[in-house]
């Protein structure tokens, strides 16, 4: 694996892990009143579409984490559905 893939990888992990947080407060106190909607469906979209250019670019950072942060996304949108 290049170094380059590798500072990639970190990248991802400290970007995707910054929605942990958020998921877990909502699912802990299944409060979603302050959180908007719009805001999560655009970032998903944007998720996406960065999957789909790192399933273009066969790059592993990009996909993987996009992955995971599109899950993240997803269990938010979700719990606001839920929640509201």
């Amino acid at each position: 694996m290049k170094i380059i893939e590798i500072i990639g990888l970190i990248a991802g992990a400290l970007t995707t892990g910054a929605f942990v947080p958020q998921v877990y407060k909502l699912w802990k106190t299944k409060s979603t009143k302050d959180i908007s909607m719009s805001m999560y469906i655009v970032m998903l979209i944007g998720v996406v579409l960065w999957f789909t250019y790192g399933f273009y670019h066969d790059s592993l950072p990009i996909l993987l984490t996009n992955l995971v942060t599109a899950m993240l996304l997803l269990t938010v949108i979700v719990l606001k559905l839920k929640y509201k």
